[in-house]
């Protein structure tokens, strides 16, 4: 399956066009698969409005995977294969899809080709700003249907070189849910092998199995055994917890990125593992902010031993990046990031910001027009204790410079509504956002920002713009260069600054299942007795 951006992703806190990555590991889960049982499985914060167009939070992307289907699927070896369509063609205007016959939404009713032209033809509506725009469907993509043949054909108003599979991963809502969008906030409307019985925000969300569902990726039948017949969806905040909750039995899967996960894998627990992108320092660059000056920025990254900082965010378990994409999972194998982000200097960052005119103010803080240098750096919660080791890191290197850093831990919802809807005040942040293609990195990077877009860092940078619209002309992995020259160009003006990716262990206890591009795949888990 594709999941979609700014999204928290399993290792991350958001999402984008789809997801987190990387290989994955096993080892026995013991047991043999039982029926009747029911999946209690962590997430690390609340999935908050759980419509899947109106979403970046990777949590909330977890969760929408259990309620809904999307036209492709994606296999372990990251090859599209058939979801919602069983067959599919594509070029980088256009893209067409035949469903598969059967197919039907909760409420009994069929699934139509029409009802899938809405869907793409709402999120490629600006007017309608969802999260979805630009990471699946273009902007003034169109759709239209043929119900009698049940095809889709989309047409892009603009060249994606990955169309048909970005469209592809977009989750489809029933007919009755695009009408009444109310409904989607706290239930679902969709194909998908569960329906929301039970929603109580912060705490837990209950899933009820369809019985009819008999569509789901690869030899999926309704009458396998193992398959769980409820799904509580447990929140809690707290790795440790989790950690805890999951030896004592009482949560059958849940990923853990801390440290917790040293001794849960001396238990030999059934475990995957995702590759994915932990370490990656953003700027809010919107006008009038200190970050928006590139001299700032630049002396701010200066200012940190990113390898060290790497150390703490991962217990000394990471890999530098070579790239924006989730590790292992991008069509692209182009080292974009070596040698192309400012060293570890601190006379010169001091120097730097002489230069810009941020001058030493009283007790040590530096002040321009009388305003001190003084920004505010969120970190999230939900990742583990590394992250806030990191954040007072960096704030006690930025100290060393002449800044005044006030750290803020924030929950998945606080990511949601301060950062990528601009409804607070950030300078700063540890952000990680995991995507699997190139193409959907580009809404986060550049164009229209918060309330109306998703460009939640106010990026301005036009090569990079010059360079993503080459590469999107360029169908597949023959626009790879242009796609990498756009990346460099980010590292150039310092617009972010990716330090070092993790391998997340997801472990099941009672429990087996697989992994696609990061979420656990909901019909491919099984209790076992």
């Amino acid at each position: 399956m594709m999941k979609s951006a700014l999204t928290v992703l399993v290792a991350g806190v958001l999402t984008l066009s789809a997801c987190s990555s990387g290989g994955e590991t096993t080892t026995a889960g013991g047991g043999q698969p039982v029926a009747g049982k029911t999946l209690t499985m962590a997430v690390g914060g609340d999935p908050g409005n759980l419509d899947p167009q109106f979403t970046s939070l990777s949590v909330t992307m977890q969760v929408d995977w259990f309620l809904y289907d999307a036209l492709l699927n994606i296999d372990s070896s990251g090859k599209p294969v058939a979801g919602l369509a069983e067959k599919w063609e594509g070029t980088t205007t256009s893209a067409k899809y035949t469903l598969r016959k059967g197919i039907t939404c909760s409420d009994g009713t069929p699934l139509t080709a029409s009802t899938v032209a809405q869907n793409i033809n709402f999120v490629g509506d600006p007017a309608n700003k969802s999260t979805r725009i630009g990471v699946f469907v273009p902007a003034g993509a169109k759709a239209v249907a043929d119900d009698a043949a049940g095809t889709v054909t989309v047409t892009a108003a603009a060249p994606d070189a990955f169309l048909a599979r970005n469209v592809g991963g977009l989750h489809i809502v029933c007919a009755k849910g695009m009408k009444d969008r109310s409904i989607l906030k706290q239930g679902s409307d969709g194909t998908g092998l569960y329906t929301v019985s039970e929603a109580v925000p912060g705490d837990h969300y209950t899933l009820t199995r369809r019985k009819d569902y008999a569509w789901g990726p690869g030899d999926f039948k309704a009458d396998q055994t193992g398959v769980p017949e409820k799904v509580t969806i447990k929140v809690v905040a707290n790795e440790t917890t989790s950690a805890n909750l999951l030896t004592a039995g009482q949560v059958n899967i849940a990923s853990i990125a801390g440290p917790d996960k040293q001794r849960l894998a001396a238990q030999q627990l059934f475990k995957r593992e995702v590759g994915a992108p932990l370490g990656q320092l953003w700027f809010n660059q919107k006008a009038g902010l200190p970050t928006a000056d590139l001299a700032v920025r630049r002396a701010l990254t200066q200012g940190l031993d990113l390898t060290q900082l790497g150390k703490v965010v991962t217990s000394g378990s990471g890999t530098p990046p070579t790239d924006l994409v989730a590790p292992g999972m991008g069509p692209c194998k182009v080292d974009t990031i070596t040698g192309n982000l400012p060293g570890h200097d601190l006379n010169a960052a001091k120097s730097a910001l002489d230069a810009a005119g941020w001058k030493p103010g009283a007790g040590g803080v530096r002040e321009k027009g009388g305003n001190k240098l003084s920004l505010v750096f969120y970190y999230p919660t939900t990742l583990g204790p590394t992250m806030q080791s990191a954040a007072e890191l960096l704030q006690k290197s930025w100290t060393e410079l002449g800044v005044e850093v006030s750290l803020k831990a924030v929950a998945t919802a606080e990511i949601s509504t301060v950062v990528l809807a601009g409804q607070g005040t950030w300078h700063a942040g540890l952000i990680p956002l995991t995507v699997s293609l190139p193409s959907q990195l580009v809404s986060f990077l550049s164009g229209t920002t918060p309330p109306n877009g998703t460009n939640f860092s106010w990026i301005k940078n036009p090569a990079y713009d010059a360079a993503i619209a080459k590469a999107s002309k360029i169908a597949g992995t023959d626009g790879c260069e242009d796609w990498a020259a756009g990346e460099r160009a980010l590292f150039e003006q310092v617009n972010l600054v990716p330090f070092v990716n993790t391998v997340v262990p997801i472990f099941g206890k009672n429990a087996t299942f697989d992994l696609s591009q990061g979420s656990v795949v909901p019909s491919s888990v099984r209790m076992l007795g």
